[in-house]
């Protein structure tokens, strides 16, 4: 019996009525699925869309579909779907799968062909009726099609005469979460996680299903919740049901549940003497285990595996390998159709040094290119797009033209690791595009990496993409509100490698900030240009990041990458700068490319100035393809870095009253301090290597800071000066701290310029472990106070935690006394590095 339903959606959500101004309090927690009401005159562009909705079916998919189009519609348009169960008497919109479609008329849209998730979006007649068909062949492609509806609605894009076939370009399109069963997020930053607290899934999996919505709004098909550095107890028997749980609210999006599994876990939880592969009692318990895992989660995608990397277990104990380790489980997930991702990121991280052959970025090649064929077919090697570990810059990986017989994914990295922790913005599509466009010369047709990943290429059945997220609790998902965008632009990417860099970023910032043009004009550019903004006032010329590789990896440290055996080495030294992996001289990384791409790196000209240095070691008067010579490339980038960083401040300021107060100014406070950590960069990166080769900078202003007066040179009382190790992360390698923790401190100076309007920035250190607090003060009169209470990943005074406070327009006359105060609390001592003063205009 069919019946009529009429739905209406209140309460939860905001509508202010069209051609009015909504002050809608946003957090970042919708993210590009805001919905916000369209303006009068762009509403008026959707007056004829069916007011009727027909959904072909039931199931939890399809009713996240009929919800998501109803919420969608009301949000932006102001109108209240009915939803009607029999087919339609009148112009409607029906959303259903192609063969739920045919079975109301056997010959609708019989020339569509759609792959597993695609859809179609088209105006056709259904029963003679005029309607708007949302059509797939899963369910999960309906949703999406309902999705991509929405999101035209929202860019002001018509949708009165559609017909449009999307198709994804992979069967994977997962994201990697590295959750710790404790709350906290490997190489994450933006709050605990979303789904483990004290050891157990959370109680309250809302916001586990919130982003299991957001991923399926981007083509998201599958999730690995934990840390590739596993906790064993994921696998224990007591622990399943509780992964049933986030499976749960996956699955009305979507979106399939994956585990990190660690190879050991046999031996650790499950009672046996052994992990080798080979050993049939490990196969057995591995079929046990899979099988307890699907009685309770039939839609389990599958798992995946770091081994003998950066210590953690693997089949190198036993003297087997990555092979061997993948396929005993890929046999016990096959009768199930899960998969295996293997990760390539294996690598010894106890390199000598001291041998000029040995080489990091040669690991994965070595270890996986000799198994090529090996592997069964429900196992995909997931690897990193360049050989080293997510650095702002590097080459394509070799490997993914090594493995022909092999499935493959392309692992990117959404989450900052290397690229400003989410403090610093970056818009990452750009890198990624550069990648997935590189034409690996696999065969006498090209051969971008985007073919080879999907499986084109090599003629894999399975291949994709894996994106490293790490979302947490911060209700903006990410920590920095444009921080999104790589999120949202990772998602875009693996359904459609093909869309550009800017397409994606005026998609994303009118889906959260609106259409309005000079917004999205300026959004959209900052997006564009701050990759190459961060490059250049970090690592240069494909040097690596130059961040403290054995710390947080945040700020800089260029010394760290050198004597050790982690193999991020530059290779610095008075003469030069560069690993040299020519074949010809060096450690022959180059020969594991094909002829041409090799040919191309092991050349000094060809080589592309952007790589430079992680292909040769040159003198520093090498002369680059731009005309400079290299140490004088340093400088400038830096130094132009740096004033770019400044500059989005300045571009950012004038979306005041563009875009709403909270996200305006959370953004403003992370662009203000990634223009002074910018200079923290420039400064500790260019006096490094000043120092190490000795060569000036031909402007001058390496080393030289007129308007800067050091710390350690200011009248002290209860403060004493200390050195800064490494001594390059601060001005002059010394800074001052309290040398009591019981005592406020203060630091006094004369000002000497003329009189004027001047800006004071004060540089100090905001550690993790103290709360100290700060007051400037000119004569008697406080100007400024404040508390270092910022999430820094420092518990020293160094490059992550050296932070500036800017104090504009000051009236200042000569002989004015400066003074700063500090109170220092626990192990943080109210660090001070200098003060610079500069004329406001």
């Amino acid at each position: 019996m069919h019946r009529f339903l009429h739905i209406t959606i209140c309460g939860a959500l905001l509508f202010c009525g069209f051609g009015a101004t909504c002050a809608r309090a946003e957090t970042g927690a919708d993210a590009w699925l805001r919905y916000a009401p369209l303006e009068r005159l762009a509403a008026g562009m959707y007056s004829d869309l069916p007011v009727t909705v027909v959904v072909l079916g039931d199931s939890p998919v399809l009713n996240s579909a009929k919800t998501e189009l109803l919420r969608g519609v009301h949000g932006m348009l102001g109108r209240s779907l009915h939803e009607v169960m029999s087919l339609p008497q009148e112009r409607a919109i029906v959303i259903g799968t192609l063969s739920a479609l045919r079975g109301e008329s056997p010959s609708f849209l019989a020339s569509a062909e759609l792959k597993d998730d695609g859809f179609l979006l088209s105006t056709e007649k259904f029963h003679g009726v005029d309607c708007l068909i949302v059509a797939a062949k899963t369910e999960r492609g309906v949703l999406y099609g309902v999705f991509a509806l929405l999101s035209k609605i929202a860019r002001e894009e018509s949708v009165s005469a559609l017909h449009e076939t999307q198709q994804p370009s992979a069967p994977i399109r997962w994201v990697d979460q590295w959750d710790n069963l404790d709350g906290r997020i490997e190489r994450g930053y933006a709050g605990p996680s979303i789904f483990f607290e004290n050891g157990n899934v959370r109680a309250d999996l809302t916001r586990a299903s919130e982003y299991a919505r957001l991923l399926a709004s981007i083509g998201i098909n599958g999730c690995a919740i934990n840390n590739v550095n596993a906790n064993p107890r994921v696998l224990e028997n007591d622990f399943l049901p509780q992964l049933a749980r986030v499976a749960d609210v996956f699955r009305p999006w979507g979106v399939r549940l994956s585990i990190s599994v660690d190879l050991s876990s046999p031996k650790v939880i499950g009672g046996l003497d052994t992990f080798d592969p080979e050993d049939t009692r490990v196969a057995e318990w591995w079929k046990k285990k899979f099988d307890d895992i699907y009685r309770l989660i039939p839609d389990f995608a599958g798992v995946v595996v770091k081994a003998d990397s950066e210590g953690r277990l693997g089949p190198a104990t036993y003297g087997r390998t990555p092979a061997d380790a993948a396929n005993v489980i890929a046999r016990a997930l096959a009768p199930h159709h899960g998969i295996v991702f293997y990760r390539a990121f294996v690598y010894n991280h106890h390199l000598d040094w001291t041998n000029p052959k040995n080489d990091r970025a040669k690991a994965a090649y070595d270890n996986f290119h000799p198994l090529d064929g090996k592997f069964d077919d429900n196992v995909i090697i997931q690897i990193k797009h360049g050989p080293i570990d997510f650095q702002v810059r590097e080459p394509v990986s070799p490997l993914f033209s090594g493995l022909e017989k092999t499935n493959e994914a392309i692992e990117l990295q959404v989450t900052q690791e290397y690229t400003g922790q989410q403090r610093h913005l970056c818009f990452l599509p750009p890198m990624w595009k550069e990648v997935l466009d590189f034409d690996m010369h696999a065969g006498e047709q090209p051969s971008p990496v985007k073919d080879i990943v999907v499986g084109k290429t090599f003629h894999r059945s399975i291949g994709g993409f894996v994106g490293v997220v790490n979302v947490g609790m911060d209700a903006n998902w990410l920590g920095h509100p444009l921080a999104m965008a790589n999120l949202y632009g990772y998602g875009r990417l693996a359904w459609n490698p093909n869309l550009d860099s800017k397409t994606i970023a005026d998609e994303w910032t009118r889906l959260s900030f609106g259409n309005v043009p000079a917004v999205v004009q300026t959004i959209s550019g900052m997006l564009l240009a701050s990759w190459p903004i961060y490059e250049s006032y970090t690592g240069p010329l494909g040097a690596g990041t130059l961040t403290d590789i054995v710390g947080a990896h945040f700020g800089p440290g260029v010394e760290s990458s050198e004597r050790n055996g982690w193999g991020q080495w530059h290779r610095a030294d008075h003469d030069g700068v560069g690993m040299d992996r020519t074949a010809a001289t060096g450690t022959g990384y180059v020969d594991q490319y094909r002829a041409p791409v090799a040919k191309m790196y092991e050349s000094l000209s060809t080589t592309p100035d952007e790589l430079l240095l992680f292909f040769h070691h040159v003198p520093y008067t090498y002369v680059l393809h731009s005309g400079k010579n290299v140490i004088q490339h340093i400088y400038d980038s830096h130094y132009s870095g740096a004033e770019q960083a400044a500059n989005l401040v300045q571009q950012w300021r004038t979306m005041k009253g563009r875009v709403d107060d909270k996200r305006y100014g959370e953004v403003l406070k992370r662009l203000e301090y990634q223009a002074g950590h910018a200079i923290v960069w420039r400064d500790a990166v260019c006096n490094w290597f000043f120092q190490i080769s000795g060569i000036p900078d031909k402007l001058g202003r390496v080393g030289h800071y007129p308007n800067r007066i050091e710390a350690e040179a200011m009248q002290l009382q209860g403060y004493v000066p200390f050195e800064v190790v490494p001594r390059e992360t601060a001005s002059g390698g010394k800074a001052i701290e309290c040398a009591s923790p019981e005592q406020k401190c203060s630091a006094t100076f004369p000002f000497e310029g003329a009189a004027g309007k001047y800006e004071v920035d004060v540089e100090y250190f905001d550690q993790n472990n103290g709360k100290s607090k700060f007051r400037v003060l000119i004569g008697d009169r406080v100007v400024d106070e404040w508390v270092a209470d910022d999430h820094l990943p420092a518990t020293k005074p160094g490059g992550d935690s050296s932070t500036r406070r800017r104090i504009p327009n000051l009236l200042l006359r000569p002989g004015d006394t400066i003074r700063i105060e500090g109170i220092p609390d626990g192990e943080e001592h109210a660090a001070l590095d200098y003060v610079e003063i500069h004329s406001s205009p």
